[in-house]
């Protein structure tokens, strides 16, 4: 396949050494490569692609897949001009700024690892590693090549949870007293299908504490502060479950039952439980409760994190939730996707779109951007403190790892 080379130069933005292209005088753009975009659909296609549709300083330059052949009919449906069959090609070719890994945790770390020694700017999807010591393998490797990284836990980036966090930074329950989440983890349930055979195995890396529990609880320190102490139970209650389509019966080592309590940072009391599969009363529903008033978050499915939360609160004398909608000045100016906050390619393009605006040094002086692979760390560290409390029965200190 052959195409036309873009003009490559140095531009003067704010991680020095990023190199960028513009397809015209007027125009900076991020060439981007995805690695695991199939033709047959998954989070790469049904997220990334719609994301960066249509969003100023990005164009989608390159794919990698399993094999030429895959690659080709990826490049072939989504009109992405280069297609590779593997991402260690992808990682070194010079049309490619930034890297974007979308696929299983556990070949995480054999796919980023060669775009961070290519230099290359890289945006793995949550969780970084299967385990801590491949995120800190990877986060070293992005220290010492010196290149921007980005996790995708995209609620951080998403409107609601921005507002929510102002809002509670601005005091509208008074003094934080509590907070408790309740969700359901999707993974964890009594059947799985082929395509999630691999979250059965606790080492995995994709697993109900990995992935819902860590979307979750990143969003509640985000918003919240950090935890000082918890207390936790991590259970395996269905050892075997049954695939949907043979009915054939496996054995499953990870947990589906998880429940933490502790103490944040500010002192506030906090208790999160999340049930593996689904369930018919609650999906998710999370309350911050102060002096001042409380606050609510609701949303219909699992994985909430995706988009289409609801924000509920009242204060002082006002007797009844109302709902609080999120002022437009939240949405980056993203007109495209106002009314949509549902589509789970909705929070990837404002994580996206922060990410664009780090680059090129524009985002405002109080705004923080999007998280790294050292903000992954430390959640992947968090994640192992809450299984040693889990495992000694105990309450465990975060601040002893530095979690």
């Amino acid at each position: 396949m052959t195409i036309g080379r873009s003009e490559v130069r140095e531009w003067p933005i704010a991680n020095a050494g990023v190199r960028m292209t513009s397809a015209s005088p007027h125009r900076e753009l991020i060439r981007v490569g995805v690695v695991g975009l199939s033709a047959s659909g998954g989070w790469a296609a049904t997220a990334h692609v719609p994301a960066l549709a249509g969003l100023d300083g990005y164009e989608l330059r390159a794919l990698s897949a399993s094999s030429a052949e895959s690659a080709r009919a990826a490049g072939e449906k989504y009109a992405v001009p280069l297609a590779f069959a593997s991402a260690e090609e992808l990682a070194r070719s010079e049309e490619v700024d930034l890297v974007v890994v979308t696929v299983k945790v556990p070949h995480h770390l054999e796919l980023i690892r060669p775009a961070l020694e290519a230099g290359k700017m890289v945006f793995s999807e949550w969780p970084l590693g299967a385990d801590l010591a491949q995120a800190e393998e990877l986060a070293d490797l992005a220290h010492r090549r010196g290149v921007l990284t980005a996790v995708g836990l995209q609620a951080r980036s998403a409107p609601p949870l921005r507002y929510l966090r102002d809002l509670v930074a601005e005091g509208y329950v008074g003094r934080v007293l509590s907070t408790s989440m309740l969700g359901s983890g999707w993974i964890g349930g009594a059947t799985y299908d082929d395509n999630y055979a691999y979250v059965l195995d606790a080492t995995s890396g994709a697993t109900l504490l990995s992935i819902p529990f860590g979307h979750s609880v990143d969003a509640l320190t985000m918003v919240l502060g950090e935890f000082r102490e918890v207390s936790a139970l991590v259970e395996n209650l269905r050892p075997e479950v049954t695939n949907v389509t043979s009915g054939a019966v496996a054995a499953k080592s990870a947990e589906d039952q998880i429940a933490v309590t502790g103490v944040l940072e500010s002192g506030a009391v906090a208790a999160m439980h999340f049930r593996g599969g689904t369930s018919r009363a609650t999906a998710f529903h999370w309350e911050i409760n102060g002096t001042e008033g409380d606050l609510v978050v609701k949303a219909d499915r699992a994985q909430w994190w995706y988009g289409g939360t609801q924000l509920y609160g009242a204060r002082g004398e006002e007797g009844a939730l109302t709902e609080l909608p999120v002022p437009a000045r939240y949405q980056r100016s993203l007109t495209q996707w106002t009314g949509r906050s549902a589509e789970p390619a909705c929070s990837v393009a404002h994580e996206y779109a922060l990410l664009r605006d780090q680059v090129i040094g524009s985002l405002a002086p109080d705004e923080d951007g999007v998280p790294d692979f050292r903000h992954a760390v430390r959640r992947h560290a968090m994640l192992e403190r809450v299984r040693e409390a889990a495992r000694a029965g105990r309450k465990v200190t975060l601040a002893e790892q530095g979690a």
